[in-house]
């Protein structure tokens, strides 16, 4: 198995070959190891390979150079996701390109709910603040909240996201051993631990220009739904919501000022039918189908209705499990928050936590989030 990531990182790396191809060559060949030790006259048999592809298949250098990636691979402890690996994205999976292999630093879940948020770098106050309520507002209900970790609306909504509580994963243009732009590292490892680093980029792969669109399809892809706060009329992440629009998911645009350029974009998305939200509401509602929309908010662990968990109706609970249920009863928490709000460190939390899996009343999902069977 992991001999035979070596072959993946080396196909998806391939200059000008693309996931389509790699996909047909896949299927031709029967694996990348295969295609790896194929012969430059085999290769001219396939019509859809031209001169210049088949040089780099047969390249010795692109073949160490793929040995070098698999060295950083190991050091960082960087994941190698297989599009056939049942990790894999869902969602992800299923849009028109899929990349062949994603890189990813954290923990990502195969089915995860998300919703994405994107707008301006150059964000204005309302813009940061809006993006940061909203992605907090949508973690803290155990949906993960999907960026690019740029400046500006990006790095708020991962802000939001982190300060609830919830996971969040940021989607790269460059490699996954990278922090773009320079002045979100810390924001990065935040991330890393929380959620989860994503990129198609092998370790080493600087933010060149061409890689931010191709990125931004992923970004859409994780997502069930697109949010753009701030952006102006050629705004990458209007590109976004084009890829969300092709790949059949939602797109939510939040108002602005009609005087300012970076609304011209999000009116424009509104104007053309993109759901306009002003609260939190306005996403879940639209995505009601998906058994999001009875997730509702709500800050602490007291008991404040009948139906609340204690001793006396359930005997069987211990009284810290009890706390836990409490915490939950309004719906997903990450563990940390678990931990702060029932007054029980992690250790407990966890260990109580599993014994409510046990006994059928709990249970996890991606991201250490926890919720109580229905």
């Amino acid at each position: 198995m992991t001999e035979d990531l070596k072959y993946w990182v080396w196909l998806s790396t391939l200059p000008g070959i693309g996931s389509k191809r790699s996909e047909q060559l896949i299927e031709m060949f029967g694996s990348p190891r295969n295609l790896w030790y194929s012969k430059r006259e085999e290769l001219e048999k396939v019509h859809f390979l031209s001169r210049e592809m088949i040089q780099q298949i047969v390249s010795y250098p692109l073949k160490v150079l793929a040995e070098k990636h698999m060295e950083t691979i190991y050091k960082l402890n960087i994941k190698v996701i297989r599009i056939i690996d049942e990790s894999y994205p869902v969602l992800l999976r299923n849009i028109y390109d899929p990349p062949m292999v994603i890189y990813v630093r954290g923990t990502l879940g195969a089915d995860e709910k998300a919703i994405a948020f994107v707008g301006s770098r150059n964000a204005t106050d309302y813009g940061n603040t809006i993006a940061k309520i909203l992605a907090g507002e949508v973690a803290k209900r155990g949906i993960t909240v999907v960026s690019g970790l740029a400046r500006g609306i990006d790095s708020s909504a991962h802000e939001g996201a982190l300060k609830s509580g919830g996971r969040t994963i940021a989607v790269l243009g460059c490699g996954p051993d990278i922090a773009y732009p320079p002045d979100n590292q810390d924001l990065m490892e935040r991330i890393i631990y929380s959620g989860a680093i994503i990129s198609e980029y092998a370790p080493g792969t600087p933010p060149m220009r061409g890689n931010f669109p191709a990125r931004n399809r992923i970004i859409s892809g994780l997502s069930m739904g697109v949010t753009v706060i701030e952006a102006g009329e050629k705004s990458g992440s209007l590109i976004t919501a084009e890829f969300a629009l092709e790949q059949g998911r939602e797109v939510f645009a939040v108002p602005g000022n009609i005087n300012s350029r970076l609304s011209k974009g999000t009116n424009k998305l509104i104007k053309e039918g993109a759901k306009i939200v002003t609260n939190v509401k306005d996403i879940l509602e639209e995505l009601n189908g998906l058994d999001l929309a009875d997730l509702i908010e709500e800050d602490t662990c007291h008991n404040d209705n009948k139906d609340m968990y204690d001793n006396e109706i359930y005997p069987i609970f211990t009284e810290e499990e009890v706390k836990i249920i409490n915490c939950l009863s309004n719906g997903p928490l990450h563990i940390d928050n678990i931990s702060a709000k029932s007054g029980l460190d992690i250790q407990n939390a966890s260990s109580n936590l599993s014994m409510l899996e046990i006994k059928g009343l709990v249970e996890q999902f991606p991201g250490k989030m926890f919720r109580l069977r229905k």
